[in-house]
């Protein structure tokens, strides 16, 4: 593949090796990977019928939420820190190899894409577009608010685009084994571990199959409301998993937020500004997390009366309205996460927790514009 101007980068030497981890360690929620999407779901139906793209070239693309860097700030025209990167891996199956990749919102971006993709602003081009553009309005790839934000833009997308990344399926499979456990007693009775593990596996999987029949029928639903109601349940299990993971980590980087030192030059004003903003995150994410526990009561309420009282209408309720609640919840998932990562990419472990006056201003205000602390909230400090 040739590279057809400048909007287009090749990813660099370390930029391949990263390139070639990401189906091992990417994040569900920094990366969607369509290659991976493609290579289980290509005979399916639905994915032909309702594909993401109607490119083939970005559908079978990597898609990475990215942070830019100072020198990258002049090349973009969005206001925002964080854009989405279009990777298209010179070798789907060999991401050793490399790739071409494009900023969105970087100067000549639709033209460099059209060049690429060796199409034409038709219909199909058009509607690509705006699908990106849908989706790089989002702070992550979180694939519940992703597919909620998609639907409510009047965007029918198969299923199997909406998925955990295997990365963070591993990582989660233990907490929800422990989440489900009762359950699974109640539905299925005593079985073998290893028979549990498969179906938390397939609770997890985007594939609905047959193990999980037990649960549709303790359930009373059709296949295709079950499968609906699988997704959210599986929405709130990530939610409640993030939440855990995210807690001992965003404490600490508050904490370290109160601690950073303010290093010349540093105006007056921007001094105080930093003062007060480090107050209004703590008091920001502590919002955040009673409105993000508060929504994941309902859930463990509804679930709590399923497994103690077996009585499954009021879960079935719940997972039947659950989709309502995820742009919100993933909002504020979203936001801890990036405070929680940035934070600790700008300040290793053990670093110096000290920055000039402008880098500590732009660091606290991209953390309060993601916390939607506004300028109300500002001027009452």
């Amino acid at each position: 593949m040739s590279r057809p101007n400048s909007a287009f980068s090749a990813q660099a030497r370390s930029g391949v090796r990263n390139l070639a981890n990401l189906e091992q360690t990417a994040s569900t929620t920094r990366v969607l990977n369509l290659v991976a999407v493609a290579r289980e779901w290509s005979e399916s139906w639905d994915y032909i019928d309702r594909p993401l793209f109607r490119s083939r070239l970005l559908n079978t693309s990597l898609f990475v939420k990215h942070r830019l860097r100072d020198d990258e700030v002049y090349l973009v025209t969005c206001p925002n820190r964080t854009t989405t990167k279009i990777i298209f891996p010179l070798h789907r199956d060999q991401f050793g190899l490399g790739g071409l990749s494009i900023l969105m919102g970087q100067r000549g971006w639709r033209e460099g894409l059209m060049d690429v993709c060796g199409g034409e602003d038709g219909a199909d081009f058009v509607r690509d577009v705006r699908v990106l553009e849908i989706m790089n309005e989002l702070p992550s790839f979180d694939p519940f608010l992703l597919r909620e934000h998609l639907r409510r833009r009047k965007v029918d997308v198969a299923p199997c685009y909406f998925a955990i990344s295997q990365a963070d399926i591993e990582r989660m499979r233990a907490f929800v084994a422990e989440e489900v456990a009762n359950l699974i007693a109640l539905a299925f009775g005593d079985l073998e571990v290893n028979d549990g593990g498969r179906l938390v596996d397939s609770l997890l999987s985007a594939r609905i199959d047959e193990k999980l029949e037990p649960l549709r029928m303790t359930f009373g639903l059709d296949p295709d409301s079950f499968r609906e109601g699988v997704f959210s349940w599986r929405g709130f299990l990530y939610y409640k998993w993030c939440l855990a993971d995210l807690t001992s980590r965003v404490n600490k980087v508050l904490d370290e937020i109160e601690a950073l030192k303010v290093l010349p030059p540093c105006s007056r004003e921007s001094l105080d500004y930093v003062r007060k903003a480090q107050a209004r995150i703590r008091r920001a994410v502590g919002r955040c997390y009673r409105e993000v526990a508060t929504a994941i009561a309902v859930y463990d309420d509804a679930f709590r009366d399923l497994t103690r009282n077996g009585e499954p209408r009021a879960f079935r309720t719940f997972l039947v309205r659950a989709p309502t609640m995820f742009l919100s919840l993933g909002e504020m998932v979203g936001a801890l996460s990036h405070i929680a990562s940035f934070w600790r990419y700008r300040f290793p472990e053990g670093a110096r927790l000290e920055c000039d006056g402008p880098d500590a201003h732009d660091l606290l205000r991209d953390f309060e514009l993601s916390l939607g602390v506004n300028t109300e909230d500002r001027a009452a400090a």
